[in-house]
C-alpha cells in the first residue's frame, strides 16, 4: 500500500472563535509536491440515544442557525477541555432534556465531515432513563424535546424528517447492532 500521508510544513491560524478554529496549512503531499489545506479544528462532541424501556427514543427538535431550520436530532454536545466522553454525554443528557440514565453504552465514534473538520463525536446510548427535572438549557438555547417510537424515529431517517448526520448515524447504528 502506498503511503499517502500529507506532511505539515506551516500552519496559520487563519480564525480563532469560542467553538471553532480555522487553520490553514501548508503540506507536503505524497509526490513531493506542495499543497494548501483549510480545515476547522473542534473541540470534539458526544451524541446521546436515550433509549426507554419500550424502545421509544428521547429526541429533540432544535433551531440550527446555518442551515435555517429546526432539525429533529439525539441530545448531542461538545466537550469541555479535559472533560471525559461519557461525562459530557451524562451532562448534556441532564442539560437539554431533564433526564439522566443509569446505564451507558459506548457504541462508537463518528467524523462528520473529514475533507475539512477534525470533528469527531463518540456516540452513546443511554438506558434506564429516569426524569430528574426541567432541562436546564445554556443561555441562547431553545430545545423542545419529543418521545417518540423507536421504529418510527428510523422510520423520520427514511423518509428524510430526520437528516441530521449524527442522528442518522447513531439511530442506525442501534438499529442494526444493538
Amino acid at each position: 500500500m502506498k503511503d499517502l500521508t500529507e506532511q505539515r510544513i506551516a500552519s496559520e491560524l487563519v480564525f480563532d472563535g469560542k467553538l471553532l478554529k480555522v487553520y490553514r496549512d501548508q503540506v507536503r503531499l505524497p509526490d513531493g509536491s506542495h499543497g494548501e489545506r483549510e480545515y476547522i479544528r473542534h473541540p470534539g462532541a458526544v451524541a446521546v440515544v436515550p433509549l426507554f424501556d419500550d424502545r421509544s427514543v428521547l429526541l429533540e427538535r432544535q433551531f440550527r442557525y446555518p442551515q435555517g431550520r429546526v432539525f429533529i436530532e439525539v441530545p448531542a454536545g461538545k466537550l469541555e477541555p479535559n472533560e471525559p466522553h461519557l461525562d459530557t454525554a451524562k451532562r448534556e443528557l441532564l442539560e437539554e432534556t431533564g433526564y439522566s440514565a443509569a446505564e451507558w453504552t459506548r457504541l462508537g465514534v463518528i467524523h462528520t465531515a473529514i475533507a475539512y473538520t477534525n470533528e469527531a463525536i463518540e456516540i452513546f446510548i443511554a438506558r434506564k432513563l429516569r426524569q430528574e427535572g426541567a432541562a436546564q438549557l445554556d443561555a441562547g438555547e431553545f430545545v423542545e424535546t419529543l418521545i417518540v417510537p423507536f421504529d418510527e424515529a428510523v422510520a423520520m431517517v427514511r423518509d428524510g424528517r430526520i437528516t441530521d448526520s449524527k442522528t442518522v448515524s447513531a439511530l442506525l447504528w442501534v438499529k442494526t447492532w444493538v
